[in-house]
């Protein structure tokens, strides 16, 4: 992102902040405030063009195309999540190849005869961005545990304890403190002559649902612990939280969502009473000393796709970048074998073993990841579904549409109407879903509300139905009766639901 609309960000951001919050303004409220990138006229249309629908006789306008004239009209078959912005520009589709081809790059150890592709690890948990993002899209916890998690890793912290480390996390300058010996996150992978950190353990305990008409449904509750440490014991206190690969789909369409639009659904102190009360995340920015809005992740803990990327390099693959320059990834000072291996980096190059051009085009592709075009949006029963789905209550959180910024910084991105169905809110989703783990302004029970949109390719993109945070979840149905805290009312609906509603709920689901 260049440098001034970064600042543009942050100013609006705060200003935002401010304005929001001594309003009162409320979720699903009447708009009472002025995007800085549109006039009163424009406010006006956007406004009327995003209030959710009341009329389920038939499909929107333009509710086919969900991200706007980025939407990919490519058939929907296993490679629907991995084609560009359907108005991307001939030199976009340059650079969007360019970044593909670094999005499936596999990395080596150093030192290589590959100088261009070095740096890996030393510990990480895959050799290429591709391998956790399988087809650009959602990952899975492993089959047994005998298989490696590629697409699913365990991040690790500790709470803090030093008066440094409490007015860190309080001032927001470090969102969590780190596990001292084995950092941030398990990394289950090595270079040659380094023992991996451990392997992840996963157990299910299942329990059985009774739904209204007679059905049943299965949960499984998952336990998360570590074997074969490689480093020595965990902190007593440690605290795991799984993570699969999230979807790459629309990621730069969700950045140019004017902050003014995700503020304003904010309700932390639930003035409306209406039991939801989402709340931003609020990331430290070192380069400006101020807070903005985070929105990626899954707890909304990184501001934009770039820095998502730089530390996916550093965590996930072991590689530095310019943002991060730390060429031995996530070792820590009690893993001094691990600091002593070889790095990647090559100033002939640029700096870092992922030079900037290499990140700018990563984040490039990334940003520019087609969202498909909806299916099925004029049949009755899709309608029927989206009825529930509103009358329930989702739309809460899983806003259903945006305008986005007219200056997003990129114009296939600007100014586009698109459906995400995600208000990118931290919620408390209830102490089922909870990993006891807090990141930034999120407690263990809050998350940010995932966006939906392609949801119902998964299992056509990736072979699988796995849902949530950890993939717990093995279809929709599950994912949805998983929900608590704010969203136990419109579970509780869905659970009272006759079996042809719920059949017609999901069938809109399978729709986006």
């Amino acid at each position: 992102m260049p440098a001034s609309i970064h600042k543009q960000l942050i100013l609006c951001c705060t200003v935002s902040i401010a304005i929001v919050f001594s309003a009162g303004v409320i979720a699903n409220s009447a708009p009472s405030y002025l995007r800085n990138d549109l006039t009163k006229t424009d406010q006006a249309r956007v406004s009327s063009v995003t209030k959710p629908t009341t009329d389920f006789t038939k499909a929107e306008n333009f509710e086919q195309k969900s991200a706007g004239a980025a939407t990919s009209k490519k058939k929907p078959n296993d490679k629907a999540f991995s084609h560009s912005s359907g108005n991307l520009s001939f030199e976009g589709e340059r650079d969007f190849k360019l970044g593909n081809s670094l999005f499936k790059k596999i990395w080596v150890a150093s030192p290589s005869s590959t100088k261009a592709s070095d740096g890996l690890g030393p510990l990480y948990n895959a050799r290429s961005c591709q391998r956790c993002h399988l087809k650009d899209g959602r990952g899975h916890p492993p089959e047994s545990n005998q298989d490696i998690a590629t697409s699913m890793f365990l991040r690790l912290s500790v709470p803090p304890k030093t008066a440094d480390e409490i007015d860190a996390i309080k001032s927001g300058t470090r969102l969590r403190i780190i596990e001292p010996t084995y950092g941030g996150q398990l990394q289950d992978q090595a270079v040659t002559g380094l023992p991996a950190e451990g392997k992840m353990r996963i157990s299910y305990q299942e329990k059985t649902i009774t739904l209204n008409g007679g059905e049943t449904a299965s949960l499984r509750t998952p336990s998360y612990s570590v074997e074969e440490l490689a480093y020595g014991d965990l902190a007593p206190d440690v605290m795991l939280s799984p993570r699969v690969a999230p979807p790459m789909i629309g990621l730069g369409l969700l950045e140019a969502i004017h902050e003014q639009d995700i503020l304003a659904l904010a309700d932390p102190e639930d003035r409306d009473e209406d039991g939801i009360s989402g709340k931003p995340s609020l990331i430290f920015d070192p380069s400006s000393g101020q807070k903005v809005l985070g929105r990626f992740g899954w707890k909304a803990s990184n501001i934009d796709v770039h820095t998502q990327s730089a530390n996916a390099f550093a965590g996930d693959i072991g590689l530095s970048t310019p943002d991060v320059p730390n060429p031995w990834g996530d070792c820590t000072v009690n893993q001094p074998t691990c600091l002593s291996q070889p790095d990647g980096d090559q100033k002939n190059l640029g700096e870092g073993e992922a030079p900037q051009k290499v990140l700018d085009l990563v984040v490039f592709y990334s940003k520019n990841l087609a969202v498909p075009a909806r299916r099925d949006v004029n049949n009755s029963k899709v309608l029927e579904g989206k009825e529930l789905f509103y009358n329930s209550g989702c739309i809460a959180c899983h806003q259903p549409k945006y305008v986005t910024r007219r200056d997003a910084g990129q114009k296939e991105l600007s100014f586009q109407l698109i459906w995400p169905y995600s208000d990118l809110l931290l919620h408390d989703m209830g102490e089922g879903l909870s990993d006891n783990r807090p990141v930034g302004d999120a407690t263990g029970r809050e998350w940010r509300t995932a966006p939906l949109w392609g949801i119902g390719l998964t299992e056509t993109v990736n072979g699988h139905t796995y849902f949530l945070h950890d993939g717990r979840a093995r279809n929709l149905l599950e994912a949805i009766l998983w929900h608590g805290g704010e969203a136990q009312a419109s579970r509780d609906t869905v659970v009272d639901m006759t079996p042809e509603e719920r059949r017609s709920l999901l069938k809109f689901l399978e729709s986006l």
